[in-house]
């Protein structure tokens, strides 16, 4: 289940590759702009701003997240991103850190390009972070027991999981687009008793408290702190860098 109030604790880092992905997108008047994986709904709002004129089509797979976009006026949808099929009037799609949760987004990306019309818009991010230090540490303790059958499979358990920018500009250009990708390591700086750990509770730690239940989350998370520690040393003043790698892509159809 995702938490809207846990995610929204890092709302300046977490909006900050959304604005940089967006300066790069280009059609002035568009008419129908989607954001995939609205969240809680705090940027969506920045789309319409941007575009005034534009109908905005808002979803999420979280009944959470969208019941909290909802509360901000948003009107957002739940629904599967793999089974979303773009409307004839749509000339941007963007999604900002969501699509990483879907093993077939490669294949999605192509899909899209595919039924989009020549002029449209394909913006996504991604965190490429899955490989970090953080992620390492939850795979490790994730396989101990009494963890380890619980937890068989879930997203940072192993396998690339976000290519490198190239993959997918070739994938993109191949389907008959420009493309414009890039990737960004952001150094973030966070306090409090376990802040890397409050991090990835909002995001890649979702998948865990789905599995297992509060006592035994309560002990993963016991074991996963002093390994967090040592891999992301607090500094005298108590600030904590946490490197976060995102990749970025903007596509537009028909080259």
């Amino acid at each position: 289940m995702w938490d809207p109030d846990i995610y929204l604790g890092f709302a300046d880092h977490r909006a900050r590759p959304f604005y940089d992905l967006l300066a790069r997108v280009g059609p002035a008047e568009p008419r129908r702009v989607v954001d995939l994986g609205c969240g809680p709904g705090t940027l969506t709002g920045e789309l319409a701003r941007r575009w005034p004129n534009a109908r905005i089509e808002a979803i999420d797979s979280s009944p959470e997240m969208v019941e909290a976009a909802q509360g901000r006026g948003v009107d957002a949808s739940v629904t599967d991103l793999r089974s979303w099929t773009p409307q004839p009037d749509t000339d941007v799609v963007l999604s900002n850190a969501a699509m990483q949760w879907v093993p077939e987004h490669r294949e999605l990306f192509v899909r899209w390009a595919g039924q989009l019309t020549a002029g449209a818009w394909i913006a996504i991010q991604m965190p490429g972070n899955f490989e970090s230090p953080s992620h390492a540490a939850a795979r490790i303790v994730a396989g101990r027991e009494p963890f380890a059958n619980k937890l068989r499979g879930i997203p940072f358990q192993g396998g690339r999981v976000v290519d490198e920018p190239a993959r997918y500009a070739d994938l993109l250009i191949d389907a008959g687009c420009t493309v414009d990708a890039w990737e960004t390591t952001y150094l973030h700086e966070l306090t409090g008793e376990h802040p890397v750990l409050d991090w990835i509770s909002g995001t890649a730690l979702t998948p865990v408290k789905e599995q297992l239940n509060e006592a035994e989350y309560q002990r993963f998370c016991e074991e996963l702190i002093p390994l967090l520690a040592e891999a992301y040393p607090s500094r005298p003043d108590g600030v904590t860098f946490y490197p976060f790698r995102r990749v970025f892509f903007v596509a537009r159809v028909g080259g």
